[in-house]
């Protein structure tokens, strides 16, 4: 069988022109571990399928590693040294979280071959689409920074100094992209990947009580008592938020999408997920077991600095080497998450600008897209060498921010994942429909919570409990509403014939959608609380800053 998908998109009978905004992003696959021509046939015997699973590995693995960033060591860290493994368990339900969002996208980049934001800009306008890419652009910078804090408590407790350290840092991060070859870039990136799993021996060097790692995993707990319940609380969102980012939702569209996978490695790819999500889960595990028993009956057990005071505290522990393959651990994320944090920015601005946008092209063939790149990990770069930078300030907006966008993130995929113009015989199912709801609800409240702790700091338990309970109301007055609305309705049939050799037209083609009034009192609800929310933790931020509170 050829690769009807991708000849079917050159082709005059079916699809009159590509919907791929880059005619780079068509072709063989070159992935970090093998081949896949355009002409091959599908693979016949288990040798085979391995190695298309080889080639194919890559955009689900990365996404998910670099989401166990410098943010992510901070916050399991915390978790670890405050409470033990007792917050243990949120890992476990983040993991159909992570595994929905990430296939959707990953379903959207395969069918349609055109990236997030520019989809957004397409079906939704150019509000929904500017406001994508400005707050992608804001928080995708913010999270960068926090790359380079970890970059710079890694390399300061290995003892290096600190302005060569990032500048090389930055060296590393740029010239790892500007080699005009997508299976060069990704064999370097799937070197981070492997190296992310030094936590592994780490892991057995500290060893943690397995009984109580186990337990914590599937057992949900609040540590603390009611004094401590709305520090663990914000601290579970935290948790949320470091795991489940929107640069994600950018990133793996755009990367399957210069990978040039079609939906015909559909289940490699998300082979390629699930393997991803292990992994995360196993590190962020590993992080929480560690620092747990480093700090466990010691005076510093609940009293958290930073990722530099981990390693020092896994040192004390279990002696320098230890120590230092924490800091290495925590240098190769910090690394991998400005990768991929880099790579969603720039993805975005050459699919919403329209200008070449492949790691495939050198920098001669895509001069703005590395340029973005560069311009964004050299900015990130030089403001944490800035003398006074209040990066504690800044660490607290990218997680403040975040909590406050990813419900919007989120809605966009679902309603782009049930749009038949995009997806044709890819729409979501009601499962998955149901599902998503569900989470973009608890996303909702969370994103409430969050914003509320920021502008009141002071926010007490039963406040939060108030903010959960409203929602939940709510939610399912929505949901009733929604089922009366539509009794004795019967949903169209999705007809999946044929799916494998389907992609998404050109956009010019498609049918604008028409948005019933739900949808439109909806988005416009959204669209409010997304204004003032954001104003009013940028305005807190300021105050922070101003006041030195924070720093």
């Amino acid at each position: 069988m050829t690769d009807t998908t991708l000849t079917t998109a050159a082709a005059t009978t079916t699809v009159p022109r590509p919907a791929v905004l880059d005619e780079a992003h068509l072709g063989d696959i070159h992935g970090a571990f093998g081949t896949i021509r355009l002409d091959d046939h599908a693979p016949h015997g288990l040798s085979a399928k391995v190695k298309t699973l080889l080639a194919i590995v890559g955009p689900g693995l990365i996404v998910m590693v670099g989401d166990n960033d410098a943010g992510a060591f901070t916050t399991y860290g915390q978790a670890g040294q405050n409470y033990g493994t007792h917050l243990m368990w949120t890992l476990l339900l983040l993991v159909p979280v992570l595994y929905v969002n990430q296939e959707m996208v990953l379903r959207l980049g395969a069918v349609t071959g055109v990236g997030h934001a520019r989809l957004i800009f397409s079906r939704f306008g150019r509000f929904w689409g500017a406001f994508s890419v400005i707050d992608l652009l804001l928080l995708n910078a913010l999270t960068l920074v926090t790359e380079f804090i970890g970059i710079t408590l890694a390399t300061g407790y290995l003892g290096l100094p600190k302005i060569p350290s990032v500048l090389l840092a930055a060296a590393i991060i740029i010239a790892s992209a500007f080699t005009g070859s997508f299976k060069r870039f990704e064999r370097i990136a799937m070197a981070l990947c492997i190296g992310s799993l030094l936590l592994i021996p780490l892991y057995f060097m500290i060893h943690p009580a397995s009984s109580d790692m186990a337990r914590s995993f599937v057992v949900p707990d609040l540590p603390g008592g009611s004094g401590q319940l709305a520090t663990v609380m914000l601290l579970i969102i935290g948790i949320v938020g470091t795991t489940v980012a929107p640069w994600q939702l950018f990133f793996q569209q755009s990367y399957v999408i210069d990978k040039r996978i079609t939906p015909r490695f559909m289940k490699y790819e998300k082979a390629d997920l699930w393997i991803g999500i292990a992994i995360v889960v196993i590190g962020a595990a590993a992080v929480m077991g560690i620092t747990t028993e480093a700090f466990a009956g010691t005076r510093a057990f609940g009293d958290f600095t930073d990722a530099a005071g981990l390693a020092h505290g896994v040192a004390d522990h279990a002696g320098r080497v230890a120590g230092v393959l924490f800091a290495i651990a925590l240098l190769d994320a910090s690394i991998i998450g400005a990768f991929a944090v880099s790579l969603s920015t720039a993805y975005a601005i050459g699919d919403v600008f329209g200008i070449k946008h492949s790691l495939h092209r050198g920098v001669e063939g895509a001069k703005g897209f590395y340029a973005v790149y560069a311009a964004l990990v050299l900015v990130a770069a030089v403001i944490v060498l800035i003398p006074g930078s209040p990066l504690g300030l800044l660490t607290m907006g990218v997680q403040a921010l975040a909590g406050v966008l990813l419900p919007s993130a989120s809605v966009y995929l679902l309603m782009l994942c049930n749009d038949r113009e995009v997806l044709g015989p890819w729409v979501n199912g009601r499962r998955t429909n149901a599902f998503t709801s569900l989470v973009v609800g608890v996303l909702v409240a969370l994103s409430l919570i969050l914003t509320a702790s920021v502008v009141y700091p002071d926010i007490s338990a039963g406040q939060i409990f108030d903010i959960l309970g409203a929602s939940g109301v709510i939610g399912i007055l929505m949901a009733g509403f929604k089922l009366w609305r539509h009794r004795g309705q019967v949903a169209a049939p999705i007809d999946r014939t044929g799916r494998d050799d389907w992609r998404m037209p050109h956009l010019d083609t498609l049918t604008r959608p028409v948005f019933t009034r739900g949808h439109r009192i909806g988005m416009a609800v959204l669209r409010s609380y997304l204004l003032v929310a954001t104003v009013l933790v940028v305005f807190r931020l300021v105050q922070l800053a101003v006041s030195g509170s924070a720093g």
